[in-house]
């Protein structure tokens, strides 16, 4: 099944409450996974981070709008019992090695890598050593960086998936790079996906049918929610049609068609394909010529419309009737 994983991130503003009520909510729209981001401002940044986009009220620096979205571990172990109580996995991206250190403490099952994390072989080793599963997320890198990333994880034998993701807020149609997915998958042999930031479903829905196995996407109440990524998110009701979408295309997937065998639609050829007629009354020793042919319904009331050619030429043993079906006895 393709997983369809729905990123909280920082859309929580640093409120329990709003955390939680975002699994209330994403467990009733189709999603497998609520993924969060594990932030630890003072090991991930300092002062001198610079905001992607300056948006924020009331953060001075991007450090302190970090701090404003840590939680205690004992709230992060609330909201993973919730999101299992919900029946949805329970994802993390951490930043920092106290972020992997906090989320081991919770006993995650896996781990998800953002794109500016790819070049952090301090904390992916750190990861790899726990023997769990890992996606990375490739947005940021080149082939050259992905290679020695995936070259430096291998030898662990965590199992690894990849996501192609563009880092670009909202992301545009010709920023989707769809066709990175059978790329990645051709180089890296792995389970291979889409991490989606263009705020609405067809570039999720597209990158499905492209063969993407794992599907990601931000999540928000309302797009014009204070925050970096609103703009960039699905709210619960783009959320629902996406993954209705989805179920609908693999089924899809699951289910080809043998064009060679069409069985199922002999009493259908009967109703809509034709038999040979006349479209002119005509007398016995008539030569049959294409501007006297007419093909109606249904199939098998006369020679079948397919050989109209065989009856160029031929000769009329019988009169016929305008719009009579020609029969193979009516012929010389």
């Amino acid at each position: 099944m393709i997983e369809l994983i729905a990123e909280i991130g920082q859309a929580h503003e640093g409120s329990l409450g709003i955390a939680h009520s975002y699994i209330d909510v994403l467990a009733e729209t189709g999603v497998n996974t609520i993924k969060w981001q594990t932030h630890i401002a003072n090991a991930e940044s300092s002062e001198y981070e610079e905001f992607r986009v300056k948006f924020s009220y009331e953060d001075h620096k991007r450090i302190d709008y970090w701090k404003r979205m840590e939680f205690t571990p004992a709230q992060w172990q609330e909201l993973k019992d919730h999101c299992e109580d919900k029946g949805l996995a329970f994802l993390s991206s951490p930043f920092s090695m106290e972020a992997v250190r906090l989320l081991e403490e919770l006993n995650v099952d896996r781990y998800k890598i953002g794109s500016g994390e790819i070049t952090n072989l301090l904390m992916l080793q750190q990861i790899a050593q726990t023997g769990k599963p890992i996606i990375l997320s490739s947005g940021m890198s080149s082939f050259t960086e992905l290679d020695e990333t995936i070259d430096f994880l291998k030898p662990f034998g965590n199992e690894l998936s990849i996501l192609q993701c563009t880092t670009s807020y909202p992301t545009q149609p010709s920023d989707w790079g769809l066709n990175v997915i059978q790329e990645l998958k051709n180089r890296y042999h792995l389970k291979t996906g889409f991490s989606d930031h263009s705020g609405d479903i067809y570039a999720g829905l597209t990158a499905v049918a492209s063969g993407a196995e794992i599907l990601e996407f931000h999540a928000v109440f309302h797009k014009q929610m204070f925050g970096p990524d609103a703009k960039s998110s699905l709210t619960p009701d783009q959320i629902r049609r996406l993954a209705e979408g989805v179920r609908q295309i693999e089924e899809a997937h699951n289910h080809p068609i043998q064009k060679e065998d069409n069985q199922r639609f002999t009493s259908l050829k009967q109703i809509f394909e034709k038999s040979l007629a006349v479209n002119q009354s005509l007398k016995q020793g008539t030569v049959l010529s294409m501007d006297m042919l007419e093909a109606k319904k249904p199939k098998g009331k006369g020679v079948d419309a397919s050989r109209f050619k065989e009856l160029i030429g031929k000769t009329l043993t019988t009169d016929k009737s305008q719009w009579d079906f020609i029969q193979e006895s009516d012929l010389e």
